[in-house]
């Protein structure tokens, strides 16, 4: 489909605009995390002008063979009516690819890109996300691994693609650590923001789309008793975002769309992301493997084995991996239960010993750099060692996702292993 006129970029320096207050609190909605409505969802308006003057906090950097790009871009579908602002006649998304880059190892010929654009990095900090305290981290000035615009490295031919989905109410950057470990080791990888979603999604022309209108819905859903509707609505949203972002993996710029391998695509995400890369799995045959990072499959405040996800109902017929928070497993989560009783196909169950569910993300990188205290740390991303729930996290994506598009097998998913002793297999 075309998409109005507009520059492949995300790099306006425009502010964002104030956030709206909302009647919820923090306490009302924490409850909405398991199910993916992360405990941000709050009332705190951005600020009006200059970025805050926290640290340059750094990411890991990926440890694969390969160099990496990325791009921005803004993708729409005129074919709907944006689902959260009706008065919109057509869904926009912006999304990020990731890729092996061409050129010589630490070239710097392109600039490495930043972590978030100026307005919705302001919107991000304004949230407090996650325990890191507001002005700590400077997330516009963090700087990522890959090289703005780089060109694509074509010597290995097409190359297996990802989507990466955050949590929900959660920036596309929240997994940039797990993304480019993936890049770094031969996949392309794309990452979504769902507008009016997202807490803050930049647009080429300098706009920022907050979350005004999930914010609403959610008050609205609260006084109305409607919440699993509105977590329905959710997911239903982000799986006909995922189905456009394949849809458009012909046309991906900077020359990718003659490096992605489409018959070899797999889906992964937290959270939120992680019930919609099982949902779009499940729906879409062109997902041929997905992995969920503590996402219930069902659409409730908490976790009760009702208003399943019909992927939930019915499981998958192709390999999936479920990676949980310290007590969640297929033997706890009841919608967990469900789909491991109906999926037929590969399967493996794996908890993160000592994590909580934001341990998934870049949370486990950044917290500990944000001056918090042991305690903060704790209550946030658990009592595992941040850099080994990052190691961890990064090398059974990659074996899971090497396995099942690459065919190369690592057998670090056969059992325990002594590498990762965090990790427990409960199937």
């Amino acid at each position: 489909m075309n998409s109005p006129s507009g520059s492949p970029s995300d790099s306006s320096s425009a502010v964002a605009r104030p956030a709206p207050r909302s009647a919820l609190t923090r306490r009302s909605v924490l409850g909405l995390a398991a199910a993916g409505l992360a405990a941000t969802l709050l009332s705190a308006p951005a600020p009006a002008q200059a970025r805050p003057m926290g640290i340059e906090a750094k990411l890991p950097g990926p440890t694969g063979p390969h160099r990496i790009g990325t791009v921005s871009t803004r993708i729409v579908d005129t074919s709907r009516h944006d689902p959260w602002v009706k008065s919109v006649p057509y869904r926009e998304l912006m999304i990020s690819v990731w890729y092996p880059a061409a050129g010589r190892p630490g070239g710097t010929e392109h600039r490495l890109a930043p972590y978030m654009a100026p307005g919705a990095a302001a919107r991000w900090n304004a949230m407090a996300p996650h325990g890191i305290p507001k002005d700590a981290i400077d997330f516009a000035a963090i700087r990522t691994h890959a090289r703005e615009g780089a060109p694509a490295d074509t010597s290995d031919g097409r190359r297996p693609v990802l989507l990466y989905a955050s949590g929900a109410n959660d920036p596309r950057t929240w997994g940039t650590s797990a993304v480019e470990e993936l890049a770094s080791h031969g996949y392309v990888v794309v990452t979504i923001d769902h507008t009016y979603e997202a807490p803050g999604v930049q647009f080429p022309d300098g706009s920022v789309k907050d979350d005004a209108p999930l914010l609403k819905a959610l008050e609205e859903a609260g006084q109305k008793d409607e919440v699993p509707a509105l977590l329905k609505k959710v997911l239903d949203v982000r799986v006909a975002d995922s189905k456009f972002v394949l849809d458009r993996l012909g046309s991906l710029p900077n020359g990718l769309s003659k490096v992605v391998d489409r018959k070899r695509v797999g889906m992964f995400g937290q959270s939120a992301g992680g019930i919609a890369a099982a949902e779009t799995m499940y729906e879409d045959s062109r997902v041929k493997a997905g992995m969920n990072m503590d996402g219930t499959l069902e659409n409730n405040p908490e976790p009760k084995g009702t208003n399943l996800t019909p992927v939930a109902q019915h499981g998958l017929t192709r390999p999936f991996l479920l990676m949980g928070r310290e007590g969640n497993d297929r033997t706890t989560e009841p919608s967990w239960r469900e789909f491991w009783s109906h999926t037929t196909g590969w399967k493996r169950n794996l908890t993160l010993r000592g994590s909580v569910h934001q341990t998934y993300t870049d949370l486990a990188a950044l917290l500990p750099q944000a001056g918090v205290d042991g305690k903060v740390i704790k209550e946030h991303i658990g009592t595992v060692e941040p850099d080994r729930a990052v190691a961890a996290e990064r090398a059974y994506a990659t074996s899971f996702f090497d396995r099942w598009l690459r065919g190369r097998n690592d057998h670090l998913l056969d059992g325990p292993s002594g590498r990762y002793p965090e990790v427990e297999f409960a199937g």
